[in-house]
């Protein structure tokens, strides 16, 4: 391993990839700050690029820091428009967004580069240590554990539910099931609920629905309540360093969440959206019920937690696709294909055949996370300005950026004629009181449940995958647990309130 990461450092210091590095970090991160330019849209774009280099230490150098670059990158949009253009940083907005309304931006945009150089350092040192016994445990889940660890990430919907909000929360997650099933389906490839609409046979963008749910609501809200929506912002940016109270405050939940997030990321199938949303719920269920309250509102844990997540997710993903040759997400599956073009055939005996490979992809993720720090934390001031344009500019750039990244994701004018429909119609359901994060969890989610549903019912005759597999009972265990808990804690609550007014 010694000899590893020395002939690693060796290839990641030199001068090429250094560059290599660098120039994949920023543009990774300015098309991360774009909404609908996702990191897969700009790694198929610079595959060509990369393999012209001939260099595939270089190269995937290259495409890797595109990558993580793209998720630290891509909270910036999350935080300051409420625009999550990358799937990862949808959870970012949650409670990144009340803080820039509340004049706090320049201080979330910093929580936010700390969690994400925290999450991606430790991502790394932990698939340095790691990665060859994980790529065993990797190998241990199959179609019935990833369908228990859907509904492990989809029973966690109370964490975006307020007080009382539950049922409306269980309602919002049933709508995103149901909206994930348009297009064909798992058993048949057979076109269901498409009303006849060709454009909509592979179902509904993730995109047009992220822009639909957030970043739509929030331009037509600056028009229908201006006085409601413009407070905070005096044009001075302020507040960007962080108190001693606030480190303390969030540095377990950051070395809580590198953990999680990293072995989540190791999951072929999982990445970086499960550990994020997982993340957020997790911090929430287990903060005392004052801090509960404040999730939503602007508290830093809840912004901590998902960017932690996402970004050691991100590191983590490349356990399977190094060491087995499984992509781990959508992104590492165009990676692989970048890979197979150089010659390079990802797996186990990657570190034994071509160890340069291997350790210099591992090196260059310290060396990246460290450059995207340096890029970001000075940055911070200038970016944050963007909440100072006056809110009759703002409206059109949230306009333009949201259609924009809609049409980009499909590719048809179809998908801004959804984005319209559906950003009305959360509008309604925001002016209603409804939680909007839960329907885009049961969309992200639904369709991977229903695969590896279908998948494990096939290869069990039934549902008898249930109890023959020990590890998905377990999971499921967890996942009722996640449900019961806060209902068990509100209960509680209530009788000792109750109590305390009997006493009086």
């Amino acid at each position: 391993m010694l000899e590893g990461l020395l002939i690693g450092l060796q290839t990641a210091l030199s001068v090429q990839n250094l560059l290599m590095v660098i120039g994949g970090c920023l543009i990774g991160t300015f098309i991360g700050m774009l909404p609908g330019l996702g990191p897969m849209s700009i790694i198929a774009i610079m595959i060509p690029v990369a393999i012209s280099m001939g260099d595939p230490s270089a190269a995937l150098i290259l495409l890797a820091g595109v990558y993580y670059g793209a998720i630290f990158g891509g909270s910036t949009s999350s935080i300051l428009l409420n625009a999550p253009g990358v799937a990862g940083t949808v959870a970012s907005s949650f409670d990144g967004y009340p803080m820039a309304k509340s004049g706090k931006a320049g201080k979330a945009l910093t929580i936010a580069a700390i969690a994400s150089f925290a999450g991606g350092s430790v991502g790394a040192l932990l698939l340095m240590i790691f990665a060859p016994a994980l790529s065993s445990v990797a190998l241990l889940f199959h179609s019935a554990e990833y369908f228990a660890l859907m509904v492990v990430g989809l029973s966690a919907i109370a964490a975006f539910a307020g007080t009382g909000q539950v049922a409306k929360a269980l309602m919002m997650t049933v709508l995103g099931l149901i909206m994930a099933t348009v297009g064909e389906g798992a058993l048949f490839n057979m076109p269901r609920f498409t009303m006849g609409i060709m454009d909509l046979q592979s179902g509904f963008g993730f995109i047009t629905l992220a822009m639909a749910m957030f970043a739509l609501p929030e331009a037509l809200f600056l028009v229908l309540k201006p006085k409601e929506m413009g407070g905070g912002n005096d044009g001075e940016i302020k507040d960007l360093r962080i108190s001693r109270s606030e480190a303390r405050a969030i540095a377990p939940v950051i070395g809580r969440q590198s953990l999680q997030g990293f072995f989540i990321g190791v999951l072929p199938g999982a990445g970086a959206t499960i550990a994020s949303f997982l993340g957020y719920a997790v911090e929430r269920n287990i903060a005392p019920k004052a801090e509960q309250e404040e999730f939503g509102k602007g508290s830093i844990k809840g912004l901590a937690a998902p960017e932690t997540a996402n970004n050691a997710a991100c590191t983590g993903s490349f356990v399977p696709l190094l060491t087995l040759g499984i992509p781990g997400s959508g992104t590492t599956a165009i990676l692989l294909g970048a890979l197979i073009a150089l010659n390079v055939t990802p797996g186990p005996r990657l570190m034994i055949d071509e160890p340069q490979i291997f350790w210099a992809v591992i090196m260059s993720m310290f060396i990246g996370n460290l450059v995207l720090l340096i890029l970001n934390l000075p940055l911070i001031p200038y970016i944050a300005k963007v909440l100072s344009v006056p809110r009759n500019y703002l409206i059109p750039f949230i306009l333009f950026f949201t259609l924009m990244g809609a049409y980009i994701g499909q590719n048809n004018a179809t998908e801004l004629l959804l984005l319209v429909g559906f950003g009305v119609c959360a509008t309604a359901l925001r002016f209603a009181d409804y939680p909007l994060a839960p329907l885009l969890i049961g969309f992200i989610l639904g369709g991977m449940l229903e695969d590896n549903f279908s998948r494990s019912m096939q290869l069990y005759d039934g549902v008898a995958f249930i109890w023959e597999r020990p590890m998905t009972l377990g999971l499921l265990a967890i996942a009722l647990l996640l449900v019961v808990l806060p209902s068990y804690r509100a209960r509680r609550a209530r009788a000792r309130a109750e109590g305390v007014a009997d006493g009086d």
